[in-house]
């Protein structure tokens, strides 16, 4: 059973995520707005938030950046718009999953398991990368494995959630050619709800992170991608 806490300034949609998100047996917290989840997020420990963009007060967009100041919860953004650019906005923001309206109350809910299933797996990782570091570039780029933190010519780097991920997995599998499918089965799970757009939108946002480095990313043409250790 997970705490979820659902935000939207629509009452008819938090009543239906709701109602579904009670019938699978989990916890639910309901806020009408981003100001409202914001100070909820902050008196109480949720496992994953549900919240839409669109709202008065406080956007979808700004409550995360609050939350994220804090928390790394898992945030499923809620839209109903689908531009590349809103997307990009949201997982530079650590957001975990976008979905837009409108949308399957089923689907949402498994879209829900699926997240928590890859935190578990990757918490569970991140106790096997005990003190791992690895250093490239002649210490040029440097991840620190275990404190999930990279520096780039000495200046850290801050990255979201799935960055880190998709990150240290091409990291881990350096020179070798990776498969659209095996990128998002890997990182995003076998269970993932979504399309090959994710993935390179992640890889735009981590290529912009990594700066001088970005070239160390190859494109596969026809076939994924390529971290290229020089």
């Amino acid at each position: 059973m997970y705490k979820i806490l659902v935000v939207d300034d629509e009452e008819m949609i938090r009543k239906l995520i709701s109602k579904y998100a009670e019938f699978d047996g989990h916890s639910v917290t309901e806020a009408v707005n981003g100001m409202d989840a914001v100070n909820k997020a902050a008196k109480e420990q949720f496992d994953i938030i549900i919240m839409d963009i669109m709202m008065p007060e406080l956007d979808g967009f700004s409550a995360s950046r609050e939350i994220r100041k804090t928390s790394a919860v898992p945030i499923i953004m809620l839209s109903a718009r689908g531009e590349e650019y809103d997307k990009i906005n949201a997982f530079e923001l650590g957001i975990d999953d976008y979905v837009v309206k409108p949308f399957s109350p089923k689907e949402l809910m498994l879209r829900v398991d699926a997240i928590m299933k890859r935190v578990k797996a990757r918490d569970s990782q991140a106790d096997k990368n005990s003190n791992e570091v690895i250093s490239l570039a002649n210490g040029g780029l440097v991840a620190d494995l275990t404190a999930r933190i990279v520096y780039v010519d000495g200046e850290r780097i801050d990255m979201s959630p799935k960055e880190y991920e998709l990150f240290f997995y091409m990291l881990k599998n350096r020179n070798i050619a990776l498969s659209r499918d095996k990128l998002l089965s890997d990182v995003w799970g076998y269970d993932f709800f979504g399309d090959d757009r994710t993935l390179d939108t992640h890889i735009k946002i981590l290529r912009k992170s990594l700066g001088k480095y970005s070239d160390f990313i190859v494109t596969i043409r026809g076939m994924g991608y390529r971290f290229e250790a020089k």
